[in-house]
């Protein structure tokens, strides 16, 4: 027979898992558990914002959209970097072996603040100028991403393969580092790809 000593503590215990069991939703919005996968997210979509209508077929002087997104799933607030850059057939692209971003240069920036769970999106507006062909290559010289002009003077080959001049465009994720005070490649990227053929001139 239990005596009241006894009757007391059950009633103690029983007490505390059932505080316990009430807060455990609230005590997941706070803590971060171990188990709990850290990662980021980011991506490309149409001007529709589905991944069904993305540009591909360009000509010289239209502008296109599309809309950019990041979302933050590392369990802490994020500083992040989206860095836009312009290759053709034959630049680097990002190693994911390794976690090296391309060798080129970004030619455009976005800055994001995420607190853990939510997400960030954007539209992102282009267009080509400049557009020559000479024999087998054809050269974009000017590039306007959102309101800014650049300069790229890019030049492709003729792809046999897909009888075309292709180029893509690359937007790679970089996150600041607490640890090493700087900012890194975050190993994570898209692209989207784009036949010049209609835009080339003789």
């Amino acid at each position: 027979m239990l005596r009241l000593e006894d009757y007391k503590i059950l009633f103690i215990i029983a007490s505390l898992i059932g505080t316990l069991l009430f807060a455990s939703p609230s005590l997941a919005l706070v803590i971060h558990l171990p188990g709990e996968e850290a990662f980021s997210e980011i991506w490309v979509l149409g001007s529709n914002r589905t991944t069904e209508d993305y540009p591909f077929n360009v000509k010289t002087g239209e502008v296109y959209k599309i809309f950019i997104g990041v979302a933050n799933h590392m369990g802490s607030s994020s500083y992040y970097i989206i860095k836009a850059k312009f290759r053709n057939q034959t630049d680097s692209l990002p190693d994911s072996t390794v976690g090296a971003p391309s060798s080129l240069s970004e030619l455009y920036k976005y800055y994001v603040i995420l607190q853990n769970g939510e997400e960030w999106e954007t539209q992102l507006t282009f267009s080509f100028s400049n557009i020559s062909k000479v024999e087998n290559r054809c050269v974009v010289g000017t590039l306007k991403i959102n309101d800014v002009t650049l300069i790229v003077n890019k030049p492709a080959s003729w792809n046999i393969n897909y009888t075309g001049y292709y180029y893509q465009l690359l937007f790679e994720l970089w996150i600041y580092n607490a640890e090493t005070e700087a900012v890194q490649f975050h190993d994570r990227y898209c692209t989207i790809r784009l036949n010049m053929t209609l835009s080339s001139i003789s």
